[in-house]
């Protein structure tokens, strides 16, 4: 099995890669950190699974988007993303874009090792039953980070050109779509399922 990962932390990369030797299942490890030219990499190296990480750090792009792109791009290939951000909205999204697993990356060498074997005999893997929230329209996500940011709701009807009272119709599917009853509620949720931007410092 001839694997590609597509990782910006280099530590990582080479841990894994000294974790996979002993496995006679594996083939071929092959780590990338520049994404310029991974569509041609792909293709010239016909990798059986591609390992890609959500969070892609100083690369100027994000994991799911890059996987989007190169099943778009290379719809047969398989993409598992193995991650520390093990969210169910990031299992959803990379499921519904036709991802094949949703791995940890604090997985056990021989856990991964067999759930790749799965993944390579046509099987799927999505750890924990993805529970379905309805999915959150655009709008509905940029006014849940307005109100995590403290923002009221009459200026965030004027920053997004709408009536306070549409605003407070969005906010109410947004309960309902969460399952929440406050603001204070839909936030904490919202960061939970991955839908809010934290203010990191």
């Amino acid at each position: 099995m001839n694997i590609l990962l597509i990782d910006d932390h280099v530590l990582f990369a080479k841990s894994l890669e000294i974790a996979l030797e002993d496995y006679t299942e594996i083939e071929k490890f092959i780590y990338i950190k520049d994404i310029s030219q991974v569509i041609s990499i792909i293709k010239n190296e016909k990798p059986d699974i591609i390992l890609i990480d959500i969070n892609l750090g100083k690369i100027d792009n994000d994991g799911l988007s890059l996987a989007k792109d190169i099943i778009r791009i290379i719809p047969k290939v398989k993409i598992v993303m193995l991650t520390g951000y093990d969210l169910p909205v990031y299992k959803y999204e990379a499921q519904k874009m036709g991802a094949k697993g949703f791995i940890n990356k604090n997985i056990e060498p021989d856990k991964f090792i067999e759930i790749l074997n799965q993944i390579q005999n046509g099987y799927n893997y999505f750890p924990n039953e993805i529970k379905y929230i309805e999915e959150l329209t655009h709008r509905e996500k940029l006014i849940l980070q307005f109100l995590y940011n403290g923002v009221k709701r009459k200026d965030i009807a004027t920053q997004l050109y709408l009536s306070e009272r549409t605003v407070s119709n969005h906010i109410q599917n947004i309960f309902d779509k969460l399952n929440v009853s406050s603001s204070l509620e839909a936030v904490t949720k919202g960061a939970q399922l991955g839908y809010i931007k934290l203010n990191m410092q």
